[in-house]
């Protein structure tokens, strides 16, 4: 018996006394819980949004389209970056005032060849103003989940209003439980029994968040 079997034997034991006309699971658990938490407007999300992601530690940013190239650039330069992965759908007008090495998001890169690479930068699938959080579907924008977990600095593209949702129940309305969803509350960070902190263990140690309108308003 293979461990697959033993678990579902295991399931089919404790299901036993269930009777086959018994409620539903999705119908038996309530779920009338609040959508968001409070009354906001576009405004008041984004703001919310842009507290939560630097009380996770990391560092916000705003501009307009028209700015978002200079700003990227300067982000780059200020970290030092000589090199910076490229997913295939990324805007080429994001790093049209970039000069450093761009790196291909390939499938045969391997975690070692993404470590040598500085930074990486990426649009999102959207982000929850309630809880901080960044979230990637692996989009052509966005590339494939390793290029964002091996590179210790990642450089995130929201565009707001558009992609800035107020609670997790109506980023799950949203997203494609299908494809390879990556929740990013700050920087990669954990800690011991006495609680130091260490960042940079299981992913970026820096993340800069660039908050991007298209009317010219940050």
């Amino acid at each position: 018996m293979n461990s697959r079997d033993l678990i579902l034997g295991r399931v089919r034991r404790a299901l036993a006394d269930v009777p086959r006309d018994d409620t539903p699971y999705d119908q038996a658990v309530d779920r009338d819980y609040l959508r968001e938490h409070g009354n906001r407007d576009v405004e008041e999300t984004v703001e919310l949004l842009a507290e939560n992601l630097a009380d996770y530690r990391a560092i916000v940013h705003r501009c307009s389209d028209a700015e978002l190239p200079v700003l990227l650039a300067g982000l780059l330069a200020a970290h030092g970056s000589a090199s910076v992965v490229v997913p295939p759908g990324l805007p080429p007008a994001w790093l049209s005032a970039v000069d450093i090495t761009r790196v291909e998001d390939r499938a045969v890169s391997t975690a070692y060849d993404l470590d040598e690479v500085d930074s990486v930068v990426t649009a999102c699938a959207l982000a929850i103003a309630e809880t901080g959080t960044i979230v990637l579907d692996g989009g052509p924008d966005q590339g494939r989940r390793r290029i964002t977990l091996v590179p210790d600095h990642h450089i995130c593209v929201v565009r707001v209003p558009d992609q800035v949702v107020s609670s997790v129940p109506q980023a799950f309305e949203l997203l494609d439980p299908a494809r390879p969803l990556t929740w990013i509350s700050g920087p990669s960070a954990t800690s011991d029994i006495e609680l130091d902190r260490v960042e940079g263990v299981h992913g970026p140690r820096t993340l800069e968040v660039v908050l991007v309108s298209g009317d010219g308003r940050a």
